[in-house]
């Protein structure tokens, strides 16, 4: 009896997830810079006495703890991209990292608030000129891990929200130092002291504004919401461009950045072998997973669904 090896339908669930990332290598090398900066902030603090330094190293950690996040769920998802207990891959992991990130940011951003708000009730002497050599030398700093990242927290065209998190933790470091040199030469040269703590809260609200847009797309991966209704029509399309194929039933949802599953229901008079379903679909879709359920119809008159 003739038998074939059943090898050439297995596939692994890694989609590409076990490679090192060019976003990985970006974060790391931000995280070095940022740490190196906020070593030199704290030591000079404490050796000349300058409160402003050393708040603002101690700001930076912050940040470096929450790159390190970053940096921990690119090194996880490779890790464990080929473990069987994750039924899609680890792509997820980057999503649920950039959840954690999102928090991490509004926290700040509250703390920023509360902080700022206090010292408009109660305003408190200011160092100016410590101060803006702080502001400045934070801005270049993080201008500086911006043009390291390069882009918006996207791969390839798609969402990476473990990266888009680590972007915006740099940029909301990046706003608060344009807000607070912008403030401190206000309130040195034209005695507008309160503008200080008025661009904190300033700043804390454009934080948060980011900050839910990134746990709004990250929650949605992570609860398996549909994919773009733009996806789902390109795979009604091609589906149903054959013959009189009408899909009954769709779901597609997110496994990673770019990366989906979709499980759809076929109604038809002449189903197509299963295979003939996934040469329908376009190759850039980024559809990594697929089942097809079909069911023969007794008319071939059917109608939209």
């Amino acid at each position: 009896m003739h038998t074939e090896s059943i090898e050439r339908w297995v596939h692994d669930h890694t989609f590409g997830q076990d490679r090192k990332k060019s976003a990985e290598h970006r974060t790391l090398i931000v995280i070095a810079i940022t740490s190196v900066t906020m070593a030199v902030e704290i030591a000079a603090g404490i050796a000349f006495g300058s409160m402003a330094l050393l708040a603002d190293g101690l700001h930076m950690g912050s940040h470096v703890s929450a790159l390190a996040i970053s940096a921990f769920a690119y090194y996880y998802t490779r890790l464990h991209a080929r473990d069987a207990r994750f039924n899609f891959g680890t792509g997820k992991v980057s999503s649920l990292a950039g959840f954690a990130g999102a928090v991490v940011l509004v926290l700040f951003a509250l703390v920023m608030a509360w902080e700022s708000i206090a010292r408009l009730l109660s305003p408190v002497a200011i160092g100016f000129d410590q101060a803006i050599f702080v502001a400045v030398l934070g801005l270049i700093v993080n201008g500086i891990c911006l043009l390291i990242f390069g882009g918006h927290g996207h791969a390839h065209g798609h969402p990476d929200h473990n990266f888009r998190s680590a972007y915006l933790h740099v940029l909301a470091d990046a706003l608060t130092s344009v807000l607070a040199i912008f403030a401190l030469l206000a309130g040195k040269y034209l005695a507008q002291g309160w503008l200080d703590p008025f661009m904190g809260v300033v700043g804390a609200a454009l934080v948060v504004r980011w900050s839910w847009g990134l746990l709004h797309s990250s929650a949605r991966v992570l609860l398996d919401m549909q994919a773009p209704e733009e996806l789902r029509g390109k795979i009604r399309e091609a589906v149903e461009s054959e013959g009189d194929n009408r899909i009954s039933d769709m779901h597609v949802w997110s496994v990673g950045p770019g990366l989906y599953s979709a499980e759809i229901a076929v109604v038809s008079s002449r189903p197509l072998e299963t295979a003939g379903y996934y040469d329908l679909l376009p190759g850039n879709l980024g559809i990594v997973h697929i089942t097809v359920e079909t069911h023969r119809c007794a008319s071939p008159a059917l109608t939209a669904l």
